[in-house]
């Protein structure tokens, strides 16, 4: 697919084009979904080396006020208001049914908070937190900044070439540094399962700073179509896909995300019904899923029992480029869920055997200091 005159464009569009990117539609944005070497050797030199990600499609805002932390955990299940200056959380805004209306990442900065949320939810989301948070706290879209992800096992050391301290950050932390000059929000953190970086850079220097790093022999540029394998191999969710607005945290194997104040406390949206389900077991539960022989399973596979029963469906799969393999998830019934079960996948109109399989299916390798 080629650009549309209704896509937006980031900040880094001329680059990718330069770099020779495929660019398809995505989340409303013009994206790179590979470069000329492919999905393939980009997945592997990510896991390998360094990869650098165009993310500036997200959402960055801030959250400011008397107390924005205790003012967002009306609208989120995260423990917030527990995090120092510095530090980060994944949570999740939900909806009265318990559903998940879309997941981001809060982090905790000296005075107010620093927000990412996803592309496709962006505006729902700003609309959300405006009304929600109305009289208690002002959200702010950071439009002048682009974000990018540098990830993998040698980010670290490549983008302490540019900034020192970077260096000794740990997973889920913030800090603001000059990076060549150039005044940048990082975190180290990331969506591929590796160690690395999200970097936020003003919109002004993003192309310069990219080709810097870019020129750092342990760096490629990688595309949506790598980022999508690398987090499957990960086990990390995809919002729209294995979250949705009719899926609870915890049927999606989330409850990690909620600490014991909030599972008690509740004060969210639908806290009523994931209170009940951490008490009771949800009906469903994502998995991790083993297809045999090579035929990947997508999105919308139907999952049957031994005996032909329609019990679920995969929202993620495709091929493992570090296993050789394809690979899955999808939500089961709790009775299917154990590591070990064997179920069907409805592939192509034949029935193929699989078997629920342990998650991550590659081993996250985050910097935790």
């Amino acid at each position: 697919m080629s650009e549309t005159s209704s896509t937006k464009k980031t900040v880094l569009y001329n680059l990718h084009v330069e770099l020779g990117a495929k660019m398809v539609p995505f989340a409303g944005y013009d994206m790179p979904v590979q470069y000329p070497e492919g999905i393939l050797n980009e997945h592997l030199h990510t896991r390998e080396s360094a990869g650098l990600f165009d993310v500036s499609h997200m959402g960055q805002l801030v959250i400011a006020g008397d107390n924005p932390a205790a003012a967002i955990e009306t609208l989120i299940p995260g423990d917030i208001q527990a995090l120092g200056s510095g530090e980060m959380r994944y949570s999740f805004l939900t909806n009265e049914q318990g559903g998940i209306l879309d997941d981001l990442i809060v982090t905790q900065r000296t005075e107010d908070l620093f927000v990412v949320v996803n592309a496709a939810c962006k505006a729902q989301d700003i609309a959300l937190l405006t009304d929600g948070l109305a009289g208690k706290a002002q959200v702010t879209e950071l439009t002048n900044r682009a974000l990018v992800a540098l990830q993998g096992p040698k980010a670290a050391a490549v983008l302490a070439r540019f900034a020192p301290e970077v260096a000794t950050m740990s997973f889920m932390t913030y800090r603001e540094v000059d990076i060549d000059g150039v005044p940048c929000f990082v975190t180290r953190s990331g969506y591929t399962g590796e160690d690395g970086f999200e970097i936020s850079i003003p919109n002004n220097n993003a192309e310069a700073l990219c080709r810097k790093l870019l020129g750092d022999s342990d760096v490629k540029p990688i595309g949506l179509g790598a980022r999508d394998s690398l987090r499957l191999e990960a086990g990390l969710c995809l919002y729209g896909h294995d979250l949705t607005e009719k899926t609870t945290p915890i049927s999606a194997g989330l409850i990690w995300a909620i600490s014991k104040r909030r599972r008690e406390e509740g004060g969210f949206p639908g806290a009523d019904v994931i209170q009940a389900e951490i008490s009771n077991k949800p009906a469903m539960k994502r998995v991790g899923i083993l297809p045999e022989g090579r035929a990947p399973a997508r999105e919308h596979t139907v999952i049957t029992d031994e005996a032909g029963n329609a019990i679920g469906e995969i929202t993620s799969g495709g091929f493992s480029p570090s296993l050789g393999i394809p690979i899955a998830m999808g939500y089961v019934p709790l009775d299917f869920s154990a590591i070990g079960t064997k179920i069907n996948l409805l592939v192509r109109g034949k029935s193929r055997p699989a078997v629920v399989a342990k998650m991550p299916f590659v081993e996250q390798r985050y910097y935790r200091g």
